[in-house]
């Protein structure tokens, strides 16, 4: 009988793992160093930009932080002042410390390519560090801990890509003043070519547009009122008239550069993304929302539905309906906006519903309210757009006769009145006086009816607060049923209030 064959299989014989290098350029390290140490004014040409940490190799990071030093002190820096604060036994390729700033010196680069080759320096750092953020994202996902939700993570790694992307721009330091006026008068040519003629984003509403100059960039504008006031409405109505008017053209680089109206991002935490739709959908239309929901509408009401919800699809309008989103999730998520969609307003419905850091969730609402309102103007800042943020008022405004808020109402919420740059309250009289009608047939129904004509369909806008503008008051026309604001004509002022 044959033996039998050995079923075991051969091993492969081990492969010896590819080493991959961190990107980096020590010919430009040594070429920008160089220039440096020979001008000192090649410093300046990068040092707005470059950091000590840019660089890969430790030596140059030593060397650089020393030259910067003595520069910035008003000394020279050459091969000869930096020797003495770098240890004299370092051996560099065979070469001692004084040998190799020598080299540097005698190998240098001009100035004019000093910018460049810095330029060169800092991207391989950014590269270097997008390789240091996807390792840790590998690690974490393999060894997170139980309480560490993936979505947590996620957020974190937007966070640390956006700080990447906004810090590896290179800033071009101090402008001239010609240079100032030249972006000025761009901004006023674009602004000529805009609806209304507005150096912000038009809302749509013409008297209000008048008052503020449309939506201004990186401004925090809260809008409050007392419950029924129609806040969200009016956000909606603004909101949709943006994405309405938006038109885009494509720059060199395939950049799509907003040119009129914009791209809007709408957080709903109240209300889902259905509801929303169906109030826009109802403004439209003219069909009341509770109509719509209830389904008693006609064949030729559908087919109006049908049209205008055709024509809502295309419109750039991005709706996040998550509740109890914390500011940090909020931020993350309108980051990613930005990036992929683009992003040129955000309306937050409202900041009550919104949660602050776990550490200011157990000291008060207050603190936790002005961490909130603080955050959202930094992210305003950040990218660079208007944020209108809704919020309710304390109850303090049902104990006066005159029902009209003001920014003391605001107070109870911490720093809302003073981080923002706009408050404005929506008020509309109708409300508070429909629900003291006296008794029919008497001489004060009569009255109540006088003034109920007066303030029907009404509703004022009432500026508190703008840094870049004046305060007052705005008449608006407000049709409950279809939840839509629009233009008061002129004979439809209040004669009271129209001095405001």
């Amino acid at each position: 009988m044959a033996p039998l064959e050995s079923t075991a299989r051969k091993l492969p014989e081990p492969v010896a793992p590819q080493y991959r290098a961190a990107p980096h350029n020590i010919e430009a390290e040594q070429a920008l160093l160089g220039a440096i140490l020979v001008n000192n004014e090649a410093f300046y040409r990068v040092s707005d930009f470059l950091e000590p940490l840019h660089f890969f190799e430790p030596l140059h990071q030593q060397i650089y932080e020393l030259a910067g030093n003595l520069i910035r002190a008003g000394k020279i820096a050459t091969p000869i002042t930096l020797k003495t604060f770098l240890p004299s036994d370092i051996d560099i390729g065979g070469l001692t410390v004084s040998q190799y700033l020598a080299r540097l010196a005698a190998e240098a680069t001009t100035v004019i390519n000093a910018a460049d080759y810095g330029r060169t320096v800092g991207d391989l750092a950014v590269r270097r560090n997008l390789i240091r953020i996807g390792e840790d994202m590998v690690n974490q996902a393999f060894d997170a801990p139980v309480d560490f939700a993936p979505r947590e993570q996620i957020e974190d790694a937007e966070r640390k890509l956006y700080e990447i992307a906004e810090t590896g721009r290179f800033g071009s330091g101090f402008q001239r003043f010609a240079q100032a006026l030249t972006t000025a008068v761009d901004m006023a040519a674009k602004a000529y070519q805009r609806d209304g003629k507005l150096s912000g984003l038009a809302t749509g509403l013409k008297d209000l547009d008048a008052k503020m100059g449309g939506l201004q960039h990186s401004d925090l504008i809260i809008v409050a009122g007392r419950p029924g006031m129609g806040k969200t409405a009016l956000a909606t109505n603004i909101a949709y008239n943006i994405a309405k008017a938006h038109r885009g053209e494509t720059r060199a680089d395939g950049h799509i550069e907003t040119v009129n109206g914009g791209i809007v991002g709408f957080f709903s935490l109240e209300m889902s993304a259905e509801q929303l739709a169906t109030r826009i959908i109802a403004e439209r239309t003219g069909i009341a929302s509770s109509t719509i929901r209830r389904g008693g509408i006609s064949e030729a009401d559908f087919e109006t539905i049908k049209d205008v919800s055709i024509e809502l699809q295309g419109l750039p309008f991005y709706v996040d309906e998550t509740g109890g989103l914390s500011i940090a999730q909020l931020a993350a998520r309108a980051r990613r906006l930005k990036r992929q969609r683009g992003l040129d307003v955000l309306f937050i419905d409202y900041i009550q519903l919104l949660q602050g850091s776990q550490r200011r969730q157990s000291e008060s609402r207050v603190q936790e309210v002005t961490e909130i309102t603080t955050n959202l103007k930094a992210l305003a800042k950040e990218l660079n757009v208007p944020i209108v943020a809704l919020s309710q008022l304390s109850r303090q405004v049902e104990s006066r006769d005159d029902k009209r808020p003001q920014l003391s109402d605001l107070r109870e919420s911490g720093s809302i009145e003073q981080d923002a740059d706009v408050v404005m309250f929506v008020f509309r009289e109708e409300y508070y006086l429909s629900n003291k009608e006296p008794r029919p047939g008497t001489e004060e129904h009569l009255k109540w009816q006088t003034d109920m004509a007066l303030v029907h369909g009404k509703a004022e806008v009432i500026i508190g607060k703008q840094r870049h503008g004046p305060t007052g008051t705005v008449q608006l026309q407000f049709e409950a049923q279809v939840t839509r604001f629009g233009d008061l004509s002129a004979d439809q002022y209040l004669p009271e209030r129209a001095g405001d």
